[in-house]
Formats: C-alpha cells, structure tokens, sequence
C-alpha cells in the first residue's frame, strides 16, 4: 500500500511537471518573451526611421512578446489618432503568447509631425508600413495585419494589395472597402435613425461648414457617437486619450470634417472591386451598431478567396470596447487557427 500511495505521488509529480512544460513554451516563457535584446532597455518602445520622397522621419512603435511565429501590428484609425485607444489588446494578446506591435503612424501625436502636405496619401502610408514590417523582422511565415477602424482598415487593404506576399493573415475591423457606400449607409440609414428635428440642426451646422460651432459636437456625442462609435456609458481612459491627441489637420485632410461619410482625400477611395485579389486567410468584422453596414463587412469576408467573418451584436465602431468578449474571442480565434493551419 506504501509502494503503491508513493506510485501515485511519483506519476501526480510529473504529471504536473509535463503540464507545466508544455504550457511554458520557450515562445510564452516570461523569461523569453519580454527579452527583446535591447540596449539599453526600453520597454519595447523603438522609434522606426522611414523614408519618404519629402525626407526622413521617425514614427514610434511598442513591442509586446518574443513569439517568431505570430507578429501583429496594430495599425490604428482617424487618419492621424493614436495607438491608445488600441491598449485593450494588451491584456488579450499577452495572455495569448502573440507578440504584437502599437504603433502610432507618421503625423500622430507619439511619431514625427511633418508639416508637408504631399506626405497624406494611401500610397506614401502603405510605403511606411512597409518600413516597419521590415524593421520588426516580420515576414509571411508569422506577420499579421489588423487594421482598425476606418482608416486602419483603408490601410491595411491598400497594404495587402500591394504586399501580401509578406502577410499571413488579415484582419480588417470595422471598415467597408467603398468610401462612397460608407457615406451612403452613413446617410441614408444612420442619419434616418437620429430624431429629425437633431439631424436638421446637424446638417444646418454642416452646410456651412461651421464645424468648430461647440454645438456640433454637443448634438454629436450623444446622437451619434455614443449610438455608432462607442456605446459604453463611460468612455475608456485609453479612449480619450487617443481622441485628445489626435492630429486634426491630418484627419480633415484625409477624411474630412464631417462623420457622416468621407469628404476629404479618401472620398472617392474604393476597393470593393479588388477584394478578390486577395489570397491570404482574412477576417472581417462587422458590429450591429457599426458606422459601417455590418452587411456589407460579411459580403467583402466572401470576396475575397478566403475569408471568415465575425459579427459583434453589441457592438459599434469601436466593438474592441463595446463588444469586447465577442470581438477579441473572434480575433485570437482566427490568428490561433492560421497560425495552425487550421484556418
């Protein structure tokens, strides 16, 4: 009976041994995954050199983990917000052993601020991206893409069409691939939702152009941004953040002042005809209560060759906040399953 209680302690031992090993993998060992190799030691923070036909810039990046197989970068909207508001994947991805990439675009508020206004074009920002896929040593085998919306997801579309030679998979959240059908659901469907006596002053304010009115943004807040944007009561810290810091000269530039569509450079900005040029495994997101047609995000998850889609119910634009559970479980669903080839 001794032999045999001390049988049972021996194979418990190593029973809780071998679960201990696999679970510590040398990809999620702490000891391993916040070694980066710096000098000195930054935290991960590192500012990228990039090149453009005007000069040469630095644009600020944040690494997370140590994990040669699954490297994502975080491409932000606006144009021209911030990486903070994209904090919420911390936790998630940590927990998940990925090693991952903030990272504030040329002209936000943490990257160089040119002045020069050649540099805001969908072109000139793919060739950055490139530069820091580069920079991060990310390349077909481990890199993943997820642009965020609006602008994150124009980014990382018109990336993937050019480069997804380098990419593994894409994950496009909360972004249509038409300008001109985001303004047309913004219009025709959102706007109708609104009470018609608010829309008329909404549009009044519009018309002549007097977005710097304090009312404009006070009808806004309420009517529109806490339905559509982000409908938690209390907007998260990284949030305001991010809205505090944004680069409004940029973002009216590039998407123009109002939110009801696209009026700047982007406005005429289309893709959907292309989505099927692109091969490689891609995740759309789309929410119920979205600024962009949640219809529409499934249609473009069965344009292109191999797609999945993921619907948040709660959700809106930023269903990363509002629809959390949902919207992460889907996203580190999908990278798991690539990343494992059984996508």
């Amino acid at each position: 009976m001794k032999r045999l209680t001390q049988l049972v302690f021996i194979l418990t031992v190593f029973a809780v041994l071998f679960t201990a090993c696999r679970k510590e993998t040398p990809a999620t060992a702490s000891s391993t995954y916040f070694t980066y190799g710096e000098t000195p030691e930054a935290g991960g923070v590192k500012l990228i050199p990039i090149k453009t036909p005007v000069g040469d810039f630095k644009v600020w990046t944040k690494r997370f983990g140590n994990n040669p197989k699954i490297k994502v970068l975080l491409l932000h909207g606006g144009p021209a917000m911030t990486h903070e508001y994209m904090e919420c994947f911390e936790t998630f991805f940590l927990r998940e052993g990925f090693e991952f990439y903030e990272y504030d675009q040329l002209g936000s508020y943490y990257s160089d601020q040119p002045t020069d206004s050649s540099l805001w074009t969908t072109e000139r920002f793919v060739e950055e991206v490139e530069q820091v896929r580069q920079a991060i040593g990310a390349d077909s085998t481990n890199f993943y893409v997820l642009g965020n919306n609006s602008w994150g997801g124009i980014l990382a579309m018109e990336y993937t069409l050019k480069y997804q030679q380098n990419i593994k998979g894409l994950l496009i959240a909360n972004m249509v691939a038409s300008a001109p059908e985001y303004g047309k659901y913004a219009d025709e469907v959102l706007a109708a939702q609104m009470k018609p006596e608010i829309l008329t002053e909404i549009r009044s304010i519009e018309a002549k152009k007097d977005f710097a009115n304090p009312r404009y943004m006070e009808l806004l807040l309420p009517n529109f941004y806490h339905e559509h944007i982000c409908r938690l009561q209390e907007w998260p810290d990284a949030l305001n953040r991010s809205l505090k810091h944004a680069n409004g000269t940029v973002y009216a530039m590039m998407q123009g002042p109002s939110e009801f569509g696209i009026s700047g450079r982007l406005a005429k900005w289309d893709i959907k005809d292309r989505l099927k040029e692109i091969s490689i495994p891609t995740l759309m997101i789309g929410a119920k209560h979205d600024t962009m047609d949640p219809k529409a995000m499934e249609e473009q998850s069965k344009m292109v060759q191999h797609g999945r889609y993921l619907f948040c119910p709660n959700g809106s634009h930023l269903a990363m906040w509002d629809d959390q559970q949902i919207f992460m479980t889907g996203v580190i669903n999908f990278i798991n399953d690539v990343n494992l080839g059984k996508f």
